[in-house]
C-alpha cells in the first residue's frame, strides 16, 4: 500500500526564479525523501512548467501513475515574500491542468486500498475541482484516514464565509486536520485556537494540529492538548515548512495509526515535526529534509 497526497502541483514564480510549488506538492515530496512509497494525484500539464514539475517529482521518487497527463497549461503562483521570510501568493488558475479533476481518472481506493490520503490547499476549495475530490474522498475515507490542510489562501477566495463553510466540509470527513495559527485567525477571527480545536474534536476529528511558526506546534486529541516550542533556525524563507509538519505526522499515521497519536508519542512527533520543519526553513524554497538529514539533528 501506498500513501496518496492529492492535490495542486504548480510553478511558484519567486522573486529569484521560476520554482516547482504546491502544498501538496510539497508534502508528497517531503514524504518521498523520507523513505516513504507515495502517488501524487493531479493533472499534470505537458507544458514547459509541467515537464518540469514531472521532472522534480521523479527525481525525489514521487510516485506519478495516479497523475493525469494534460495538454491544459499549468497553475502557476506569483510569490511574494516579506521581510521575515512569510509569503503571500497571487494565482493564474482557470483552465489549468492543475485543477483538471474528474471521476473518470480519479483512483479506485477500494481496488488500490491506499494507506492515508493526505489532502489539502486549493483543489478542497476552487469548483468545480472541489466538488469531484470531496466525493471522490468520502470514498476513500473507508479505506484510509483522510488528512487534510486547508492551507488558507486568501487572495484565491476572499470571502471568509464561503471559505468557512468549504472548510468545515472536509473537516467534516478527516480524521486528522493540519493547520496553521494565521489559518485559524483568518477564518474564525476572535476565536481561539483551542476553541477551534475543540470543536473539530467533537465532530469527530481525531487529532488536530496547529502551526505556529517560531512559536512550534499544538496538538489536541480528545484526550489532552501537547505543545512543543520551535527549533530556533536562520530562516531564508518559510516556503514549504507546514507541508514538511503535515508529511510527519503522515509518516507517523504509517507506523502506528491515528489512534496511537497520543501523549508522549503524540509529542514525540510534533518534536519531529518542528526539527523537520526548522531545516525546511533554513533553504530557500520548498526543500524539506532527507530521511538521514532528520537522524543527523536528531543525534
Amino acid at each position: 500500500m501506498s500513501i496518496w497526497v492529492c492535490g495542486e502541483v504548480l510553478i511558484d514564480k519567486l522573486p529569484t526564479g521560476d520554482v516547482v510549488g504546491g502544498g501538496p506538492a510539497n508534502t508528497a515530496k517531503a514524504l518521498a525523501r523520507l523513505g516513504h512509497s507515495v502517488e501524487f494525484i493531479d493533472g499534470i500539464s505537458t507544458d514547459a512548467y509541467g515537464v518540469a514539475a514531472r521532472r522534480e517529482l521523479e527525481r525525489d521518487n514521487v510516485g506519478l501513475k495516479l497523475a493525469k497527463s494534460s495538454d491544459k497549461p499549468t497553475c502557476t503562483a506569483t510569490v511574494t515574500l516579506s521581510a521575515s521570510g512569510s509569503a503571500s501568493y497571487e494565482f493564474f488558475i482557470d483552465g489549468t491542468a492543475t485543477f483538471d479533476f474528474n471521476t473518470s481518472w480519479l483512483p479506485d481506493p477500494e481496488r488500490l486500498k491506499p494507506s492515508v490520503l493526505h489532502i489539502g490547499t486549493l483543489v478542497t476549495v476552487i469548483e468545480p475541482a472541489a466538488s469531484v475530490l470531496y466525493t471522490w474522498a468520502v470514498g476513500v475515507g473507508e479505506f484510509a484516514p483522510i488528512v487534510f490542510d486547508p492551507n488558507i489562501r486568501p487572495s484565491v477566495m476572499g470571502d471568509r464565509e464561503k471559505y468557512c463553510q468549504a472548510v468545515e466540509k472536509w473537516v467534516g470527513i478527516s480524521s486528522v486536520v493540519k493547520v496553521s495559527d494565521d489559518d485559524i485567525a483568518w477564518l474564525y477571527p476572535g476565536q481561539s485556537q483551542q476553541s477551534v480545536a475543540d470543536r473539530w474534536i467533537s465532530q469527530g476529528v481525531a487529532l488536530v494540529v496547529i502551526t505556529r511558526g517560531a512559536n512550534g506546534l499544538m496538538g489536541c486529541t480528545a484526550n489532552s492538548c501537547v505543545e512543543v516550542d520551535g527549533v530556533k533556525v536562520d530562516v531564508v524563507d518559510t516556503v514549504g515548512a507546514g507541508d514538511t509538519v503535515g508529511a510527519i505526522i503522515v509518516e507517523a499515521i504509517t507506523k502506528g495509526g491515528v489512534s496511537a497519536l497520543e501523549g508522549d508519542t503524540l509529542k514525540g512527533v510534533l518534536q519531529l515535526a518542528a526539527r523537520a520543519a526548522a531545516i525546511t526553513c533554513s533553504r530557500a524554497g520548498a526543500q524539506p529534509p532527507r530521511k538521514h538529514e532528520l537522524l543527523e539533528v536528531m543525534g
